[in-house]
């Protein structure tokens, strides 16, 4: 008898004690008008006796649908298949009596379908790994952490920009005989509208049914998926059409300040700069944004010893230079870098957070017995400050000194 058997038996068995129980407590507060401490007693470990069978036999069905009965029945060796025949079993127990010839149809050994270029049958059963192997993997995201953090209920943003600040304050007599000195202020309304990031894909209602891991993770990755876009559109996004209009778009153009000796320069001379350009701009730098190829670049500048300038190999600090965090981002154009106070110079609005939504009512999956699977998500970038945010290229310059 096999376990899964010897469960039914038992679990009906503590059932039925259960009911017999469940009558007599009737019984008697029927005719005594109470139950009995006795029977409680025993309808109580009854009950848990029987509720112990019912999740044993869950655990075995649990695990028989996860082995799957025909798996289990496919995974049986040639040998296991030729002693477990009828046939073969009578043959065995004529022992020194048995004479002639036995075939036993071994068919289903060799017949089963190979899967995928392995060759997997049932007799040679491939061990399946637990998991997914991503053709790529999660990238890490740096530029949505650099910048503020904000929602909107609306489809777009308004907000005023300064464009001119004329300051004219200047020491003044107590009864001047002329007019006091007057500035000027200038500003523009800005409205930016709410920007959609979407995709899907097309999926079997079957497989998803049958392997819930495959649904969340193809859940997690059109979320990561719509993670990558953004950190491409916050950066990089152009304005036009449906895209938002990045900071790099929108980022103050690096031209060396004025007064600095500093004819040959190297990229991290470009970089500490790019911090006085955003300085005298009455911004002062936060942080940079780099290639992981070019901080590499820096990182490895050696001085004429070649002992490295800047990095510890041993060391466990974050990435740094001149004092100020940098963000490495594959979305960040190699040769390229940004450089500002990117907290005080942009703000992000998310109109609605990564969703995923399921439909099968999409043209015709019903008919085909198929899901979309669609996600997206709604936000707003608005750059208060250009001038705080400094952009630039290494085209002309060296990694170190």
């Amino acid at each position: 008898m096999s376990d899964y058997e010897q469960a039914i038996r038992e679990l009906k068995t503590a059932t039925d004690e259960v009911k017999r129980f469940a009558e007599a407590s009737t019984t008697e507060l029927r005719n005594l008008g109470k139950v009995t401490e006795e029977t409680k007693a025993s309808a109580d470990k009854a009950l848990a006796e029987m509720n112990g069978l019912s999740a044993r036999l869950a655990d075995i069905e649990q695990k028989a649908a996860r082995a799957g009965q025909e798996g289990a029945r496919e995974t049986r060796s040639l040998g296991q298949r030729f002693i477990e025949n009828d046939e073969v079993k009578a043959a065995i127990g004529a022992g020194d009596r048995f004479k002639g010839r036995l075939t036993v149809e071994m068919r289903a050994i060799t017949s089963g379908s190979s899967t995928g270029s392995s060759g997997t049958t049932g007799l040679v059963v491939a061990d399946r790994q637990p998991g997914i192997v991503q053709a790529t993997p999660d990238r890490r995201m740096t530029i949505r952490g650099l910048l503020m953090p904000g929602t909107t209920q609306s489809g777009a943003i308004d907000y005023v920009r300064e464009t001119l600040f004329t300051n004219n304050a200047a020491p003044v007599a107590e009864n001047p005989s002329a007019n006091k000195p007057q500035s000027e202020l200038k500003f523009d309304l800005v409205t930016l509208g709410v920007k959609t990031i979407a995709h899907f894909v097309m999926a079997s209602r079957q497989i998803l049914a049958d392997a819930p891991m495959l649904a969340s993770y193809v859940d997690g990755r059109l979320r990561y998926g719509l993670a990558l876009k953004e950190e491409d559109q916050l950066l990089n996004g152009d304005g036009t059409g449906q895209n938002l209009n990045g900071l790099m778009n929108q980022a103050t153009a690096y031209a060396q300040p004025a007064g600095v000796n500093a004819k040959t320069e190297t990229m991290i001379d470009r970089l500490r700069l790019a911090m006085l350009q955003a300085t005298l701009a009455e911004f002062p730098a936060t942080g940079h944004v780099l290639h992981p190829t070019d901080w590499t670049s820096i990182e490895m500048t050696k001085d004429a010893q070649g002992r490295y300038i800047f990095a510890n190999p041993t060391g466990l600090a974050g990435p740094v230079l001149w004092g100020l965090p940098v963000a490495e981002s594959l979305s960040m154009k190699a040769g390229n870098f940004l450089t500002g106070a990117f907290a005080y110079a942009a703000q992000i609005f998310d109109r609605e957070d990564a969703t995923v939504t399921i439909s099968t009512e999409d043209r015709d999956n019903f008919v085909k017995n198929m899901v979309t699977i669609l996600a997206e998500e709604r936000m707003a970038l608005a750059v208060y400050r250009p001038q705080a945010l400094i952009k630039g290229t290494f085209a002309t310059s060296a990694a170190g000194g």
